[in-house]
């Protein structure tokens, strides 16, 4: 039995900005809520790290597709970085879903090929 984890990070690689940028579709969101937001919506199969998501947020923001302020969260009496999807953003994320259904396609008539196909 391995004691390695699985890859399911290497899975994202590549989906992780448009993930972020499906999720603030919703409304703004600080990062702790994006990341819960995409692990609770897979049931845990992408589990979102520090490491990963603020970059990918910092990234986004630079590009224009999202902007952010500091609020005072209503729950807590603390100030956290909401992110809200830009009208730019909202273009970006239509590019990637065609983009992803493409290759999602693509993948699957590899992977699973009609009769027809094969």
């Amino acid at each position: 039995m391995s004691n390695e984890k699985p890859q399911h990070a290497n899975l994202l690689l590549g989906t992780l900005d448009m993930l972020i940028l499906r999720t603030l579709v919703w409304g703004p969101a600080h990062g702790r809520q994006i990341g819960k937001h995409i692990q609770r919506t897979t049931n845990d199969f992408l589990q979102m790290q520090h490491g990963s998501l603020y970059p990918a947020l910092h990234r986004l923001e630079k590009r224009g597709w999202v902007t952010s302020n500091w609020e005072m969260a209503s729950d807590r009496n603390r100030e956290f970085k909401y992110y809200r999807l830009t009208e730019k953003g909202k273009k970006q994320l239509q590019v990637e879903e065609s983009q992803w259904k493409q290759m999602t396609e693509a993948v699957a008539r590899v992977m699973w090929p009609s009769a027809e196909e094969s």
